[in-house]
């Protein structure tokens, strides 16, 4: 293709989408985004030539990165024989991939619900603890999101939530632990977890134990900051609902599918939610898909009356066969350890030094693939680097090749798990000398 062809493509593309297209979580007037014409591995390119090395996963869900011949095959094949399929019926690759999922979970975690993504499936997953224990309140932190219809949008703690309020009542919010920005006066990892868990037994408390259904936490917090918890954190919520009666939901939408380096974030530290809220990384996204893994515990709930829920698309036979064809390459490539190792050895070592470097760098957390380098202004009262300075950095690391999740006044470097240890480097270099020219025109 020619760059004129190219150029009357891109064109046509930002044309239509200002006349036509509604853009999520945007001011429409302000935004153009970037037409793109295709992908491989973990690079994309628009239609003029340019191309990024992927650190956005798009929204942090092309895991296995773009085009994988495996993932595209088993689409066309599905599409070949059945391409719809209602809950109603069954079908191969639905009763496939929700045994492979199944499989990756503790026995007594066998039931999968699916749905077409995460926000729906937090909102099953809110029906299915209040219709099991009878109780109506869930409580979920602060700085978290969980998607964005009425009820997982009132799950969500972060500001995007005020938009929709007032919300569906019976959420109550609580402070979850980040050391970097404690609310409890913390010095030490230990003292943040304490802290925290003590913050939520006096919560749980206020609200009445017997009130409350559920508690869902993000494993490892996403869009709100990269906030790997500490150590024997998810252990004492798993204590404290098990104290109470209360079921324990782990968010898994962005953490899960090798993101941080497990199967399932929690599984890292060794505990057993209730029910798990999976989506993104299940298909790479390659067909909408997500789902509640629940326990056969809860799924007895219903063994006798109808589950009131359900929605045209759960199990879409595309989106399913996709799920078994990405899990069976994660298993058999070792992507998962493949993204723990490159997290451990490239990634959080090279954005580590890097932070030594650059003054503006107040933190740098993470895990697996999935990392953030959060931007201050001083390193004392770290105050955040405002939005224009910004957005100026997310233009500098494209200036240079990459193409960074940029949220707040945080740089999230999460890239698909399966890049190379030589394209994790670039892509820290890349970032190292974006900040260093925002830094020279900003001194």
């Amino acid at each position: 293709m020619s760059n004129h062809t190219g150029q009357d493509r891109d064109d046509r593309i930002r044309r239509l989408t200002r006349r036509h297209v509604f853009t999520s979580w945007a001011a429409q007037g302000g935004i153009d985004p970037v037409p793109l014409a295709g992908g491989e591995g973990a690079w994309f390119w628009d239609h003029l030539g340019h191309r990024y090395l992927d650190f956005c996963s798009q929204l942090v869900n092309t895991n296995l990165g773009y085009q994988h011949p495996r993932l595209t095959q088993a689409i066309h094949e599905a599409a070949d024989g059945l391409a719809m399929v209602a809950p109603a019926f069954t079908h191969e690759a639905r009763a496939e991939a929700a045994a492979r999922i199944a499989g990756l979970t503790p026995d007594g975690l066998d039931k999968v619900f699916f749905t077409t993504g995460g926000t729906e499936a937090n909102e099953h997953a809110l029906r299915m603890v209040r219709g099991h224990t009878g109780r109506h309140k869930v409580l979920s932190a602060y700085r978290s999101y969980h998607g964005g219809t009425a009820g997982s949008m009132a799950l969500t703690g972060e500001p995007r939530r005020w938009g929709a309020e007032p919300g569906m009542p019976g959420v109550v919010h609580f402070w979850g632990p980040h050391l970097y920005r404690s609310e409890f006066h913390a010095q030490t990892p230990e003292q943040e977890r304490e802290r925290a868990l003590e913050h939520l037994r006096h919560a749980v408390a206020a609200e009445g134990p017997t009130l409350i259904a559920g508690i869902i936490l993000e494993s490892v917090v996403g869009t709100n900051g990269v906030i790997v918890p500490p150590d024997g954190y998810l252990a004492g919520v798993r204590e404290i609902c098990d104290e109470h009666g209360i079921l324990l939901i782990a968010d898994e939408v962005m953490a899960g599918f090798g993101r941080c380096g497990e199967w399932f974030a929690h599984q890292r530290w060794g505990i057993e939610p209730d029910l798990i809220v999976f989506a993104k990384g299940v298909n790479s996204g390659y067909v909408p898909l997500g789902g509640v893994i629940l326990s056969n515990a809860i799924a007895a709930t219903w063994d006798e009356v109808p589950y009131t829920g359900g929605l045209t698309y759960s199990g879409h036979p595309l989106a399913c066969a996709t799920a078994v064809a990405a899990i069976d390459v994660m298993a058999q490539d070792g992507v998962v350890e493949h993204a723990r190792r490159v997290g451990a050895e490239v990634l959080g070592p090279g954005l580590r030094e890097l932070g030594t470097r650059h003054a503006g760098v107040g933190d740098v957390r993470g895990i697996g693939v999935m990392w953030a380098v959060e931007m201050v202004t001083d390193l004392q009262t770290k105050q955040p680097w405002p939005a224009d300075r910004m957005k100026e950095l997310h233009a500098a690391c494209r200036a240079e090749g990459i193409w960074p999740l940029v949220v707040g006044n945080r740089v999230h470097m999460v890239p698909p798990c399966v890049i190379t240890d030589d394209e994790a480097q670039q892509g820290v270099a890349a970032l190292d000398r974006a900040l260093a020219a925002v830094e020279d025109r900003t001194t």
